[in-house]
C-alpha cells in the first residue's frame, strides 16, 4: 500500500479546478483547499479522502475516494448545480498529470445535495474515485537492487 501519491493527487485536482475556465468563471476563482473566513457566497472546497491499498503484481497502488464540495449561501441550488456539473466535466475530460505516480482511472462515484440550516448554506458534495499506480516506488526499488 502507498499513501505517497495523496499530495500529488490533491495538487492535480486543485490545479485542474482552478485552471478550468467554466469553474473559474462561475466561482470567480473561489476554489480552496482551506476556506478563508469570511468565505465567498459561492465556492468550491477540496475535502476529505479515503485511501485503500490497490497494489498488485504490477506494483504499488492505491484507490483514493475524495470529495469536492460546492457551497453557497445563495437561495436555491441552481448556481451550485451549475458549478457541480462543470466540476464533474472538468475532472473526467482528460487524465490528470501527477507529480508522482499516474492515474489508472478516475471516475465520478456519487453526489449529495443538502441544506445546512445551522450554517445557512446549501452544498453539493461530489465524490470521485482515482486509482493510482506508484511507478516512482518501483523505480526506487530497481535503483536500490
Amino acid at each position: 500500500m502507498t499513501y505517497a501519491m495523496s499530495e500529488a493527487l490533491q495538487t492535480a485536482v486543485y490545479q485542474r479546478l482552478v485552471s478550468d475556465p467554466e469553474v473559474s468563471d462561475l466561482t470567480r476563482g473561489a476554489v480552496f483547499d482551506s476556506v478563508p473566513d469570511p468565505a465567498p457566497d459561492l465556492f468550491v472546497a477540496l475535502g476529505p479522502e479515503k485511501v485503500r491499498n490497490r497494489s498488485d503484481n504490477t506494483g504499488p497502488g492505491a484507490s483514493h475516494e475524495f470529495r469536492v464540495s460546492v457551497v453557497t449561501r445563495r437561495q436555491g441550488y441552481l448556481a451550485a448545480k451549475l458549478v457541480a456539473a462543470c466540476i464533474s466535466d472538468a475532472m473526467i475530460k482528460t487524465t490528470l498529470t501527477l507529480s508522482r505516480g499516474s492515474v489508472v482511472f478516475l471516475r465520478f462515484i456519487r453526489a449529495e445535495a443538502r441544506r445546512d440550516e445551522g450554517e445557512g448554506t446549501r452544498r453539493i458534495d461530489l465524490w470521485f474515485q482515482a486509482r493510482l499506480a506508484d511507478h516512482t516506488t518501483e523505480q526506487r526499488i530497481r535503483n536500490f537492487e
